[in-house]
C-alpha cells in the first residue's frame, strides 16, 4: 500500500492580507470602510471572481491591488513580495499586472488609431524591440486577425466586441501576468459576452495568465472563474470553488445574488432593508438588516438571531482552496449536519 504525498501549497502571484482602504468622510460624516479587512489571494494560471452588487466594495479592492489606491493598512504584496510604491517600482509592476475597463470606449482616445492605442503601453515603458511586430501580436491574440486590417482604424469604426479585444490587446502587449478586468462585459451584447469570456479562457490556457474578474454577476464567474469571493459592504462573506459555492451557496446574500439569475429555480430573494453604506456598518454580521433568513424567522429557530445582530464575524481568508462562509446561521446549520 503506497500513500500518497500531498501536493505543496501554491505560492500566490497576488495576495493581500488584513486590506483597509477607508476615505475620510464628509462634512464631519463618519469615515467610509469602503475595504474592511481582506484577504485575498491568486494563483498562477488562476482566474478569480470578485462579486457583489454596486457599493460591496469590489472596485475600490481591484483599485488597491493595482496599486492605484493606497491601503490605509494591511499589505498587498506580488509574488511575495510587498508592493513598492514609488512611482518607478509602480511602473514596473503594472508591466506585470494589467488592467482592463469596463467600458472599451472610455478606455480608448476616440483619436487614437488601434495601432497607436496598443502602443501606447510600449512606448511608455520604452520597449525597445519591434513595435509593429508586437503590437501585431498582441491584436492577433485578442482575436482582431489578421491584425494589419485593424492598424489604422478608429474606435469609432469598431463594434463593441472589437473595441474591448483592442483594450485587452493593449493590455497583453505588455507580456502580463495577471489581469484585472473590472466588469469586461458588462457593457457588450449577449453573443458578444461570450466570445469575449472566451477569449478570457483561451488566454489563461495559452499564456498561463491569471485574472482577477470583478463583476455583480455570478452567472459570468459560473463560466469563468475557478474560485468565486462573494464581497458584502467591504468583507469578503463567502469563498471558495466556483462550482461548490455557486451549487451549494451557504450565505443568504450569495443566495440572494444568484435567486435573481434567469436560470435560478424557485423565486427570487427580494433583498430588504438599506443598500450598503461604507460609512455605516452595523453591529453583528453586516447583511443581517437585509437578511431574508433573520427576516424568515429561520435565524431565530436555530437560535442564532441574536449573535447575528451582536456578534461580528471573523474575516475569511478567500485564498483558501476549501468553501468558506461568514454566517452565523449557515456555522449552525452545518454543525447541525456533522452531529446529525
Amino acid at each position: 500500500m503506497t500513500s500518497s504525498t500531498p501536493a505543496p501549497p501554491v505560492t500566490p502571484l497576488l495576495s493581500a492580507t488584513g486590506l483597509h482602504v477607508t476615505f475620510p468622510g464628509r462634512r464631519g460624516a463618519p469615515p467610509a470602510r469602503a475595504v474592511d479587512g481582506v484577504d485575498l489571494a491568486l494563483a498562477p494560471g488562476e482566474i478569480v471572481a470578485l462579486v457583489g452588487e454596486s457599493g460591496c466594495g469590489k472596485t475600490t479592492l481591484a483599485r488597491a491591488l493595482l496599486g492605484l489606491v493606497r491601503p490605509t493598512s494591511g499589505e498587498v504584496a506580488f509574488a511575495e513580495t510587498p508592493l513598492d510604491y514609488r512611482p518607478q517600482a509602480l511602473k514596473a509592476y503594472r508591466k506585470r499586472v494589467q488592467l482592463v475597463l469596463q467600458d472599451p470606449s472610455g478606455s480608448l482616445n476616440p483619436r487614437h488609431t488601434v495601432y497607436d492605442a496598443v502602443a501606447e503601453g510600449l512606448r511608455i515603458h520604452g520597449y525597445r524591440g519591434d513595435e509593429r511586430a508586437a503590437v501585431a501580436d498582441a491584436l492577433s491574440r485578442a482575436g482582431l486577425r489578421p491584425p494589419e486590417r485593424f492598424f489604422l482604424r478608429y474606435p469609432h469604426e469598431l463594434s463593441g466586441g472589437q473595441r474591448q479585444r483592442v483594450v485587452i490587446a493593449g493590455a497583453l502587449v505588455l507580456g502580463p501576468e495577471l489581469i484585472v478586468a473590472d466588469e469586461p462585459v458588462a457593457s457588450l451584447d449577449a453573443s458578444v459576452r461570450g466570445e469575449i469570456l472566451a477569449l478570457l479562457l483561451r488566454l489563461r490556457d495559452e499564456l498561463g495568465l491569471s485574472a482577477l474578474v470583478v463583476t455583480h454577476d455570478l452567472g459570468l464567474a459560473w463560466n469563468i472563474a475557478d474560485r468565486v469571493a462573494v464581497m458584502y459592504l467591504g468583507r469578503i462573506v463567502e469563498s471558495g470553488p466556483v462550482e461548490q459555492v455557486l451549487t451549494s451557496p451557504q450565505h443568504p446574500y450569495t443566495q440572494a445574488l444568484l435567486s435573481v439569475l434567469p436560470e435560478a429555480e424557485g423565486e427570487a430573494v427580494v433583498l430588504t432593508g438599506e443598500p450598503p453604506d461604507p460609512s455605516r456598518i452595523p453591529s453583528g454580521c453586516r447583511f443581517h438588516a437585509r437578511c431574508q433568513i433573520l427576516a424568515s424567522g429561520e435565524a431565530r429557530a436555530a437560535g442564532v438571531a441574536e449573535k447575528c445582530r451582536t456578534e461580528q464575524l471573523p474575516v475569511l481568508d478567500a485564498g483558501d482552496e476549501r468553501a468558506q462562509v461568514a454566517c452565523h446561521w449557515a456555522h449552525r446549520r452545518a454543525a447541525g449536519k456533522r452531529t446529525a
